[in-house]
């Protein structure tokens, strides 16, 4: 059963006189609480299990299969969430013909972290109220010493999540909620959940037919796999808004961090994408490398995106901080 409470809004930058600033904000039952500390916490913990109990005491390493599993799956859920839930279904960087729309939705919903509605709505929320009082992971949530930027660091970059209450689907996602091919796959975010971990087992059951290549690819490339999705799409809300540099003017903390702009396809090049939200590509300098970019242009080439939201070099100047 759904639990529904009118709670009290903390301050909307946008209040409006005269309009109903204080939706009705629903709060997530316990039995939703208890399955989300499943899918969090339970990749979160295989990732300390699995080198050292399954890989040091039992022998179970990654194989070659493995690997190339993990590599195969990890570019689908991270590219769904990278620019599928966020560049396309949050911003709108580009247009998409449908099947191509329905594939980037199933492939975010690989990724665990949530229906698209749910994850576009925080999303939204986010950049609207960034580092902000009402952002819903934000770093500097209690002040910026020592030990307030620890327990930031921990709520932005995950336990944000175990927030109770939750973001207004029909106030920040308002185009989602009337879409019908989002409601569908949305309504089947538990079977996409499932086949995130049962296709890499059943492809190395079938390659090495045993039980054990299927248990191996099980682990590594599903389990193993989503955590590491999990940590680098979360590492965006808390790495990049604490370190690294600030090449363009935005009204938050927001920064670039090179380091990590290969296994988060680009999303890390964080400061521009708060600059301009819109913009297709967030890698925009030289040397700035930014997988999902580039695959979007190969969408568009072949035809199934459009209208897509490049960047300009005027546009880019007048955004720089000098």
């Amino acid at each position: 059963m759904t639990v529904t409470e009118t709670l009290p809004s903390k301050g909307d930058a946008s209040a409006t006189p005269g309009v109903d600033n204080h939706p009705e904000v629903k709060v997530r039952p316990m039995w939703e609480q208890v399955i989300l500390c499943f899918f969090v916490g339970g990749p979160t913990a295989m990732l300390f299990v699995a080198p050292l109990v399954l890989g040091l005491v039992c022998g179970l390493w990654p194989t070659l299969l493995d690997c190339i599993l993990a590599i195969v799956f990890y570019a689908i859920s991270a590219g769904g969430v990278t620019i599928g839930l966020h560049r396309y279904f949050t911003h709108g960087s580009f247009k998409a013909k449908r099947p191509l729309k329905l594939a980037l939705g199933i492939a975010g919903s690989f990724a665990v972290q949530g229906p698209i509605t749910r994850w576009v709505a925080d999303h939204r929320k986010h950049h609207k109220f960034s580092d902000k009082e009402d952002d819903p992971h934000s770093p500097y949530r209690y002040g910026q010493g020592f030990w307030a930027m620890t327990r930031g660091f921990v709520w932005s970059h995950l336990w944000w999540l175990f927030d109770r209450e939750q973001t207004s689907l029909k106030q920040f996602a308002p185009d989602l909620v009337e879409d019908p091919d989002v409601r569908q796959i949305d309504r089947w975010f538990p079977v996409w959940t499932v086949l995130t971990f049962a296709l890499p087992a059943l492809i190395g059951g079938l390659v090495t037919l045993s039980w054990v290549g299927a248990l191996s690819a099980f682990i590594w490339a599903g389990v193993v796999r989503v955590a590491v999705v999990h940590h680098v799409t979360w590492s965006i809300n808390s790495i990049c808004h604490i370190w690294g540099k600030r090449p363009f003017k935005s009204r938050d903390d927001s920064r670039n961090v090179w380091w990590l702009s290969v296994f988060s396809l680009g999303e890390s090049w964080h400061n521009l994408h708060h600059a301009d939200q819109t913009c297709a590509r967030h890698g925009v300098d030289r040397w700035q490398v930014d997988i999902s970019a580039r695959l979007i242009a190969l969408f568009e080439h072949f035809g199934w995106a459009h209208d897509v939201r490049w960047p300009t070099k005027e546009r880019l100047n007048a955004k720089r901080a000098n």
